[in-house]
């Protein structure tokens, strides 16, 4: 983070963050300059799965257990969209490699491949992402709404949805429930 920015970093909600949208959420920084940021909430699982949006993309999933995982909220900006979050395998046509173990894929052959069982090895699927103009991520962070620690791809991927808040905390030795929903000033 020798720029200043927060790109592959975790945004970890205090207890007292009071927006529904990100209320003890962990969200994934894909993207942080000069001009603002986005990133995916990670551990917001919607009312759907993806054999729902497979049949709206008029795809068949090979696996049915692959049609039972979860779509994601990924934040309330642009909630029709679909981004994907996934290991590095293969090459899509509208990916940002955020990391060197964690793309962004935003195109549809990316779920076309997923689908037929050939796409990456580890995915996230969410709907929609999160959003800061120049400047507001850093006003955030200055009211103490969020701790930032480096991301860890096991807990994008492989940790369960319900642990992930406070597995990441633990990244930073913190844990969110000693924590008081006030911030002070000495």
């Amino acid at each position: 983070m020798s720029d200043g920015y927060l790109t592959n970093q975790f945004l970890i909600a205090m207890p007292g963050m009071s927006d529904p949208n990100f209320a003890q959420t962990v969200t994934y920084v894909c993207e942080h300059g000069p001009r603002g940021a986005l990133g995916i909430v990670i551990n917001r699982p919607l009312d759907m799965q993806m054999g729902e949006v497979f049949r709206q993309l008029q795809l068949t999933a090979v696996d049915e257990a692959l049609a039972s995982t979860p779509v994601y909220f990924g934040g309330p900006v642009q909630t029709d969209r679909g981004f994907v979050l996934h290991s590095p395998d293969g090459e899509w046509e509208s990916t940002l490699r955020i990391s060197p173990q964690v793309y962004m894929t935003t195109s549809r052959d990316v779920l076309e491949a997923i689908a037929s069982g050939g796409g990456p090895r580890q995915s996230l699927v969410a709907l929609g992402y999160s959003g800061w103009d120049a400047g507001q991520l850093e006003q955030e962070m200055s009211q103490n709404a969020w701790l930032t620690v480096a991301a860890d791809e096991r807990i994008v991927f492989g940790t369960p949805v319900e642990q992930r808040w406070q597995a990441a905390a633990r990244l930073l030795g913190v844990d969110l429930a000693t924590l008081s929903s006030h911030a002070g000033h000495a």
